[in-house]
């Protein structure tokens, strides 16, 4: 049953890849704030009548995003921006029942120990917990503010990269169980080593978030350097000097080009050593993927950039970025 149990958590994960990807679309199509009230079961059944949808529009009317942004904007074109956040919520829907209904039958046919049972029921708690954060983001731009808070958007893509190195990780346990000896003190330093690049590539994560929270893509699109300066002269710009990190359009685009250039480096560096060590062929593979990954995720960030964001590139660069993640998940695992 240890079999069925880890395709379950990665048919889980594709459903959150999937989501994370849909979630990209409907934040660069500026349509998370069309639907202004969070309904977990009503919310479930879409709008099935003109009269329905002119309710929606008239709440949509009261909301700081149509009064100082989308002014005039016509039913036909609500429902355009409407249609991705309805299904992002509804992907998220069905995230918590695929998860909640298969756990229930594997407890019920015994095929959970306690150990695993805990983190299963962690991690269907951070799923709840997702969708609290979810709609808490959303509430931060139907105040006054017709954008949603950077802190909150960071906190939401975060956390569901934390649900889904949970569930992957699971699985691979249950998969693919590790069969490297950390008798030789080169493995151990090499895991390590795939660990602090794992935990960097999510700081990475965070940072694009802080770069889509305040449209920081937007600015400076040259590449390599920022408008001609390695280090932006208005990186300091704002006081208190803290603010700058998440507040500054500038300083947040240069920690993120930061931190890629980091992993530019460090990645290669970590790959030629595992080059040099007796690893399995799946720990090889696992190695190239990652390699390969970043050379991906690196070309469509600056893509992205230069071409000043458009949808498809900035969605296939979020995708990418959890493709890295995964790749890296893969790594650790293999050489634990």
């Amino acid at each position: 049953m240890q079999k069925s149990i880890g395709i379950w958590l990665l048919t889980c994960c594709a459903l959150v890849f999937a989501m994370v990807v849909v979630g990209g679309v409907t934040r660069l199509t500026h349509s998370g704030l069309s639907i202004v009230e969070w309904q977990p079961i009503v919310g479930t059944i879409p709008p099935l009548s003109q009269s329905d949808w002119e309710v929606l529009f008239e709440k949509y009317h009261q909301t700081p995003q149509y009064k100082k942004i989308n002014l005039g904007m016509s039913l036909e074109e609500f429902k355009g921006i409407f249609w991705w956040e309805y299904f992002h919520r509804l992907l998220g829907r069905v995230i918590g029942l695929a998860f909640f209904i298969p756990f229930v039958y594997f407890l019920a046919r015994k095929g959970i120990d306690r150990p695993l049972g805990l983190k299963l029921t962690g991690i269907f708690v951070l799923g709840g917990l997702q969708g609290a954060m979810g709609w808490y983001m959303v509430k931060s731009g139907l105040v006054d503010n017709p954008h949603v808070s950077q802190y909150r958007l960071t906190a939401h893509l975060g956390l569901a990269f934390i649900i889904y190195a949970a569930m992957f990780r699971v699985a691979l346990e249950l998969l693919l169980p590790a069969d490297i000896s950390h008798g030789n003190i080169r493995l151990r330093g090499l895991h390590r080593f795939s660990l602090g690049l794992t935990t960097l590539i999510f700081i990475m994560v965070l940072s694009g978030g802080f770069v889509a929270g305040i449209h920081a893509g937007r600015a400076y699109n040259t590449f390599p350097l920022m408008n001609g300066h390695i280090i932006p002269p208005e990186i300091f710009m704002l006081e208190p000097w803290y603010r700058n990190f998440f507040d500054n359009m500038a300083t947040v685009q240069f920690d993120h080009r930061l931190i890629a250039w980091t992993l530019a480096t460090l990645i290669p560096i970590f790959w030629f050593k595992s080059k040099n060590l007796p690893l399995p062929g799946s720990a090889h593979l696992a190695c190239n993927l990652l390699l390969i990954m970043l050379i991906v995720q690196i070309s469509l960030g600056i893509a992205t950039l230069l071409l000043v964001v458009p949808l498809p590139l900035a969605a296939a660069h979020q995708a990418g970025a959890l493709l890295l993640f995964t790749a890296a998940l893969w790594v650790n695992h293999q050489l634990r």
